[in-house]
């Protein structure tokens, strides 16, 4: 609730201290997009590896932060997914509440856990749960993309291949959509403010040997108007660590990424005292670029492990496994039509 808040008052009155929840501004949501697709490999399907399917996501990276406004209940549940609150060690919130590494399977679950603590969701956010939630859909969305073109290539019925090519083109539409909405999330979770209690100035309930700032405009001086002027696609590219297939397990590997994030939080603020945050110094560039080419990195790993999930996935009702619609042996119009 206090990101909400503060965020809110930002809004009334723009010379007030708030806090900016938009984790990186237009510029860097736009850049984890655009690199992360133009570094896609190229056994992916074509219709990713366009400069127009580039250009989208770019732009549908954006969304989650231009749905805000619509009231309740609509904003307090999405503005909480754009972030979550670790302490130094790794825990939600406080000692109590549940390590970044052993996350409960379910949201509601997790939320029960952060009441025992003493928390609630609309302090500490899910941001790893947005992201596991985006790459589930996503791993579906690829699934019936593969359905589709492989029933489409072998269908003999012009009715039905003309129904497969619609149904996959809108398919495709609405999986450039939902790449752009896991994009905005696992952007946030590359920007080191979105990881911490932390995250607008040091924590003034916490200690602060090292003098750290507890200015209020920190988190989004840093992440609007400096990102703005500094952040580049080809710096981005250029500091794209290469693929990783880590983790297999989807839960395991958010909480990797989420906790590399955190190890950059103090890095930031030593750099901020520093000075480094001004235009003339290279160390606040390179980090933007950096924590920005993370985020692209990570969103093009995802793409591509959500594609190679699909290909054992099962789908449509009655189900079909994908695997045998792409091997011809079985034929999913009734599944992808549905049988009522």
């Amino acid at each position: 609730m206090k990101r909400l808040a503060l965020a809110a008052v930002a809004v009334l009155a723009l010379a007030a201290p708030a806090a900016q929840v938009d984790a990186w501004g237009s510029t860097g949501h736009r850049l984890v997009g655009v690199a992360a697709m133009r570094g896609l490999p190229d056994d992916l399907p074509a219709f990713l590896r366009t400069p127009g399917a580039a250009a989208d996501i770019g732009e549908l990276a954006r969304e989650p932060d231009r749905w805000k406004g619509g009231g309740q209940p609509h904003d307090r549940e999405r503005d909480t997914a754009h972030f979550v609150d670790l302490d130094d060690g790794g825990r939600v919130m406080n000692a109590g509440g549940p390590a970044i590494d052993a996350l409960p399977r379910l949201k509601s679950d997790y939320d029960a856990a952060l009441i025992a603590a003493g928390s609630s969701v609309n302090d500490a956010g899910y941001l790893p749960y947005a992201i596991m939630d985006g790459w589930q859909q996503l791993v579906r969305d690829f699934a019936y993309i593969r359905v589709l073109t492989a029933a489409e290539a072998r269908e003999t019925n012009l009715e039905r291949r003309a129904w497969y090519r619609v149904d996959r083109e809108r398919r495709e539409a609405l999986t450039l959509r939902d790449i752009g909405v896991l994009g905005h999330y696992v952007g946030d979770g590359s920007q080191p403010h979105h990881t911490t209690i932390h995250y607008n100035g040091w924590d003034r309930n916490t200690p602060n040997p090292e003098g750290f700032t507890t200015s209020r405009q920190t988190h989004g001086d840093f992440e609007n108007a400096f990102t703005s002027r500094v952040a580049r696609l080809d710096a981005v590219e250029a500091a794209m660590p290469a693929f990783s297939d880590r983790s297999v397990e989807i839960n395991g590997r958010i909480a990797a990424y989420l906790r590399t994030t955190l190890a950059e939080v103090l890095p930031f603020y030593r750099l901020e005292k520093a000075g480094g945050f001004r235009d003339v110094d290279p160390r606040g560039r390179d980090f933007v670029n950096a924590r920005i080419g993370a985020g692209a990195a990570e969103l093009r790993d995802l793409i591509v492990l959500a594609w190679r999930a699909s290909a054992t996935a099962s789908i449509g009702w009655p189900a079909v496994k994908v695997a045998e619609v792409e091997a011809g042996t079985v034929d999913p119009w009734g599944a992808m039509v549905g049988e009522d």
